[in-house]
Order: structure tokens, then C-alpha cells, then sequence
């Protein structure tokens, strides 16, 4: 598919999203990734909607710093046996001090992944077609999916126990099994928050040493969120574009 490596790219910020360097596993402790594991499972097993403030941001290894960082409101809810998502980017920026309001809004529902951007007004529209299995995981990473459906789609180890801001966590490295989802992000690292299941912090790493991170705060689980917040708020005007290939 040829618009595969943006999808991708387009799932995990949305979902996801701190070191410079690679860090390297500490030998498999199997007894704490199953704990965490079936904490996931049991809040996947309970999980309707969650919703917090996200920050992405992507570093780029050949200038050795941070160059764009998104900033903004992210929201999941489960539809049936699926997972819907919206993120509402209210800020971007090359650095913190000089964000600027530039919204967007990426909405992953029913298969489709569809970006309105007010400025121009326009629709950019993916249907993930035979890769939609593939990518609904990455789109749910950490939130709403099942530690049982993670180990179907990544080599999954245990790194260790870490805090942040104050949360306490388990941080998790997944390899991709897909040598196609390799080419694009080799390995993401997951920090769990051990209360809840759910991610707090997710790292993906590209070949070329590129990485994308995203942070998420003031996460709230389970509570209600109008079905407006699903929906792109077009105009008569907006125009809908399709990639092909």
C-alpha cells in the first residue's frame, strides 16, 4: 500500500506518541510483563472511553533535536467491538516557544482514517482497506487495547519499573512482527501506568534513528463524551481529497 508508512505514522501519533538513545532491555522478567499484561487485559475487559492532553513530539536524529511538537486534546470510545478515536491538535510548533494555533483534526473511525484541516478546508481520507486489522492496533495502543492483542502484533518485552511525573509505570519494548511495520517504526517503547492499564507515554522509533513521542496528562477513563466530538466539523466548502495507491 503505498500510502502505508504515512497511515502508520498518522495511527501512531494519534495514539501515541525520551531518550536520544535506544535503551536496552533488562533479561525477560516473564512473572512482571504477565502482571502487566493482564492488567491491560482487565482494563480493556472494562473499557468504554478515555480521553486526555496529549504532546508529539518528533526528533530528528540528523539535526539532533526536536523539530515539530503537536499539542492538544486526544479522545477514544468503544463502538461495538471497535475502538473509534479523535484527536483535536489545537497547537503546533518547531519548539515550545513558538507554538502557534494551527488546529487539525485526525478521526479514526469505521475503518477510515480522515484529517480536516480548516486551513485550507480540507478532508484528506485513508481507507485502510486489507491493512485495517494491522493498524486498528497501533491506533489503540495503550488505550483500549488488550495486553492479549498486543503479543499477537509485537515481540513484547519487559524493560522495568519507572516513574513518571510522579505515575508509576512499567515500560514495555514491542518489535513489530510485520517486517512491512519494521520499515517504518522498529521498535516503540510503552510506559504503563500499573493502576490503571492504560499508556501514559509511548515512544516509536524509525530505522534512520528518528523518533516520535508522545506524552499524555490529566487522563480520564471511562467517563462520558458526547458523540459530537466524533464527528469533523466541516463546512459546505470542505473538500475531500483520496489518496490512491
Amino acid at each position: 500500500m503505498k500510502h502505508f508508512s504515512l497511515i502508520l505514522t498518522i495511527a501512531l501519533t494519534s495514539s501515541l506518541l525520551l531518550f536520544a538513545a535506544v535503551a536496552r532491555p533488562k533479561p525477560a522478567d516473564s512473572d512482571a510483563l504477565d502482571a502487566v499484561l493482564k492488567k491491560m487485559d482487565t482494563a480493556a475487559a472494562g473499557f468504554r472511553t478515555a480521553q486526555a492532553e496529549f504532546e508529539w513530539d518528533l526528533y530528528e536524529k540528523v539535526i539532533d533535536e526536536v523539530d515539530d511538537i503537536q499539542k492538544g486534546t486526544i479522545y477514544y470510545r468503544r463502538a461495538g467491538k471497535e475502538i473509534e478515536m479523535m484527536a483535536d491538535v489545537k497547537q503546533t510548533g518547531s519548539d515550545l516557544g513558538k507554538l502557534k494555533l494551527e488546529p487539525k483534526f485526525v478521526l479514526f473511525s469505521k475503518g477510515k482514517v480522515r484529517m480536516y484541516q480548516p486551513k485550507p478546508d480540507q478532508v484528506t481520507e485513508f481507507d485502510l482497506g486489507k491493512n485495517r486489522a494491522d493498524l486498528e492496533t497501533y491506533v489503540v495502543l495503550g488505550f483500549g487495547g488488550s495486553g492479549e492483542d498486543l503479543v499477537k502484533t509485537f515481540d513484547v518485552s519487559y524493560v522495568g519499573p519507572e516513574t513518571v511525573e510522579g505515575i508509576a509505570t512499567a515500560k514495555l519494548q514491542l518489535v513489530p512482527k510485520s517486517e512491512k511495520v519494521r520499515n517504518t517504526y522498529k521498535q516503540i517503547f510503552l510506559w504503563i501506568d500499573l493502576e490503571r492499564g492504560i499508556s501514559v507515554q509511548q515512544q516509536a522509533f524509525q530505522p534512520d534513528g528518528n523518533y516520535r513521542l508522545a506524552k499524555y496528562r490529566s487522563i480520564r477513563v471511562n467517563e462520558k463524551i458526547s458523540d459530537e466530538v466524533f464527528k469533523l466539523k466541516t463546512t459546505g466548502k470542505t473538500q475531500t481529497i483520496t489518496p490512491s495507491g
